[in-house]
């Protein structure tokens, strides 16, 4: 009789440990799941205010081999995901600096900059420099990290929710096996 009881208890004690293991992987998935929905909804809203669009479909601006193969399925598009403003940023702010200044950073005009600073070129330069490698920078930072978290988010979510439905379905056998004993 006593090892009945204690087996009783036992699994008593495990149905219950289930039930708020259940519990807490499906609050912590229905947290990931918010993280994934806010971040990719708020790039996707800052992405769309800033009206960036991908040139159009035939577009010279994508007869580059270094812009046209990574950027010709977004044609005509606005930019409004991560993946996208990866793309952009990679395959076609990056590549136009590239013609600014001969390859030169913004670091590097700058610096010449400072030292020619009656240099209206290298002011122009210098510039523009700043001005795409910040833009670049931003849809890189701030567009595709983020998004990239809520992505990784939404798999978080998705694996608490299935570890979530299959400790349910072992507490409620628990509880089955605790009702027949």
């Amino acid at each position: 009789m006593a090892k009945t009881n204690t087996h009783k208890i036992t699994i008593k004690i495990l149905t219950l440990v289930g039930l708020i293991a259940t519990l807490a992987l499906a609050s912590v998935g229905g947290l990931a799941w918010w993280a994934h929905e806010f971040t990719q909804s708020s790039v996707q809203t800052e992405l769309q205010a800033q009206k960036i669009y991908f040139p159009p479909k035939g577009s010279p601006a994508l007869a580059s081999p270094k812009i046209g193969p990574y950027l010709d399925q977004y044609a005509g598009q606005q930019l409004l995901t991560g993946p996208q403003a990866k793309a952009y940023a990679d395959h076609f702010i990056a590549v136009h600096l590239q013609e600014v200044a001969g390859g030169q950073t913004y670091a590097e005009i700058s610096s010449q900059a400072l030292a020619n600073p009656t240099n209206l070129q290298l002011k122009a330069e210098e510039q523009t420099l700043f001005q795409g490698e910040t833009l670049r920078g931003l849809l890189l930072g701030d567009a595709y990290s983020f998004w990239t978290v809520g992505y990784i988010a939404q798999i978080a979510a998705l694996v608490c929710f299935v570890a979530a439905g299959i400790m349910g379905v072992l507490t409620l056998r628990g509880y089955w096996h605790y009702r027949s004993i």
